[in-house]
């Protein structure tokens, strides 16, 4: 077993900002469900391997929809803790573990999985990286699926651009299917996340939790820096939703 080390940083409140909500990123069941029906050829009791799994609601998804064992990985202990705990008063612990690894040196087998699921982790190593990276734990003709972020217009403000800038990679979805086919994936289909998405699990629990730490950090300069960052995001979504999006893609791996 990992023991998780944590670090505690007194000049920052990202995880005071982050920790707690239903979601850390755009996501719901039901595009969740979607995306696991389009991998229409996975065996009775497919092994899945969640990367990125945070606090894990679509790992509670995937147990309740899948039938199958599910491996969720995060660095992120107090996730982890939390995953465990969706896990057990949900009724599914018996088929859900929670590993602490980075997502950059997974500790497992070749083939060891037939599914491989990421729901906006991909960006941490890039999306080509994560294709390539990851490719060798999947079983032969295994799926993956993934969420990452792309324009969904060519036509970009700069303001947007300089915004998304910790996202190098982010392109469109026709670049984005390209790389899919260059890392020997056959793209099964992919979907853009519903606005819905964004708001009902992520920004709306988010942006309550800003106003709370503004009344309780109104004397610390620092911290507000970084709670008016976090509202910038949800302000940016708010008014460009139309340029960006989380797309769902899921692929096969080929021969």
């Amino acid at each position: 077993m990992t023991v998780c080390m944590v670090q505690a940083n007194t000049k920052s409140i990202f995880w005071e900002i982050h920790s707690g909500l239903p979601r850390e990123g755009p996501g719901d069941d039901e595009s969740t469900r979607k995306a696991f029906l389009m991998a229409d050829a996975l065996p009775p009791r497919p092994r899945i391997l969640d990367v990125g799994a945070g606090p894990g609601m679509q790992t509670m998804e995937l147990a309740r929809i899948s039938d199958g064992t599910i491996v969720a990985v995060d660095t992120h202990c107090p996730f982890l803790h939390e995953l465990r705990r969706r896990a057990q008063d949900a009724g599914v612990s018996n088929c859900v573990s929670a590993v602490n690894a980075s997502m950059v040196s997974l500790p497992f087998r070749s083939e060891s999985f037939d599914l491989l699921w990421s729901e906006g982790a991909i960006y941490i190593m890039g999306f080509r990286q994560g294709l390539t990276a990851w490719k060798r734990f999947l079983a032969p003709q295994a799926y993956i699926a993934v969420t990452d972020a792309c324009w969904l217009t060519t036509e970009i403000p700069e303001d947007v651009r300089k915004h998304w800038a910790e996202y190098p990679g982010m392109t469109t979805i026709e670049i984005t299917q390209r790389i899919i086919r260059e890392c020997g994936y056959r793209e099964v289909g992919h979907f853009a996340l519903p606005d819905a998405s964004w708001w009902n699990d992520y920004y709306h629990p988010l942006e309550q939790r800003l106003k709370a730490l503004r009344d309780k950090y109104q004397d610390e300069p620092d911290a507000l820096r970084q709670v008016d960052e976090a509202q910038h995001e949800i302000d940016m979504h708010r008014k460009h939703a139309h340029l960006y999006g989380y797309v769902f893609f899921v692929m096969q791996k080929m021969s």
